[in-house]
């Protein structure tokens, strides 16, 4: 259930903002809400159980953590349900390089068995690694750590006092979030409409899409992302929209055709996918 969920938030991150930040330490919470309050309802029903250990809470976040892993490391975000028919149709039939034919539409089987045989490359890939980073090396291994000493917490005389506080501040900042997306729901008659772009810079510069969008899923990554990636990302924007995308639009019916759509990959849309790629890999 918790795995379920997380899914749901890493593949909204992963649609919107294309980062996702690790969900270790919120995992373990959850974990130790639910099994903490399952065996709590367990006793006072009289039923036996076994005290709630250390071990599971780690056994609990760790698979919930793999299945949101899968949703995003599967390619779900990104490049897995590009392959179908008409993603081809609309990036060009006739485009050099678009072999015909080469499309592949979802289905059940084969997604399994290619998430299947994702994961278990990844599991033969990082057991090695980090049994030489992390136990040889003896690297600091920042998620872990926190989650661990997190785990470690919650399992002590004061644990339940620490995991009552977290849970107040955990609905207190979801509750903000909510309530404010409700409001820019009212104001929102569009995709390019209210506070999810804003013309912060002018109307001029909103042209070349630089605007604020209020949405806290920004200003939560953000906030978790270190100064380092958050202006790499503001360099990156001014350099590729403000000074690339316009001094390439003035190569139209040169370097791409003028008829191309704004989406086509023929035109200056296809520069800015590879340039994006390019980047990533």
């Amino acid at each position: 259930l918790i795995g379920v969920v997380y899914t749901v938030i890493v593949m909204k991150l992963s649609l919107t903002t294309g980062l996702v930040p690790t969900l270790n330490v919120s995992a373990a919470l959850l974990a130790f809400l639910a099994l903490r309050g399952w065996t709590h309802a367990l006793h006072r029903l009289g039923i036996a159980c076994r005290p709630f250990t250390r071990q599971e809470n780690t056994v609990v976040q760790t698979c919930a953590v793999a299945c949101y892993t899968i949703g995003f490391g599967g390619g779900f975000g990104s490049f897995l349900l590009g392959l179908d028919k008409k993603t081809y149709e609309l990036s060009g039939v006739n485009t050099p390089g678009n072999v015909p034919g080469s499309y592949k539409d979802p289905g059940i089987g084969w997604m399994m068995g290619f998430l299947l045989a994702i994961s278990f490359v990844g599991l033969l890939t990082l057991l090695p690694l980090r049994k030489v980073l992390v136990i040889d090396y003896k690297l600091t291994y920042p998620s872990g750590t926190a989650t661990a000493v997190l785990i470690n917490g919650f399992h002590t005389p004061q644990g339940d006092k620490n995991a009552r506080q977290q849970v107040r501040g955990f609905l207190k900042y979801f509750g903000i979030s909510f309530f404010w997306s409700f409001f820019q729901w009212f104001y929102t008659g569009g995709d390019v409409c209210g506070f999810l772009q804003f013309p912060t810079f002018g109307l001029k510069a909103w042209k070349q899409t630089f605007f604020f969008d209020f949405s806290l899923t920004y200003v939560g990554a953000g906030m978790i992302c270190s100064h380092l990636v958050n202006l790499s990302l503001l360099f990156g924007a001014v350099l590729s929209w403000g000074v690339m995308w316009p001094l390439m639009s003035k190569q139209e019916g040169k370097w791409y055709s003028a008829k191309a759509s704004a989406s086509s990959m023929s035109g200056l849309y296809g520069y800015k996918v590879c340039v994006s790629v390019c980047v990533c890999y």
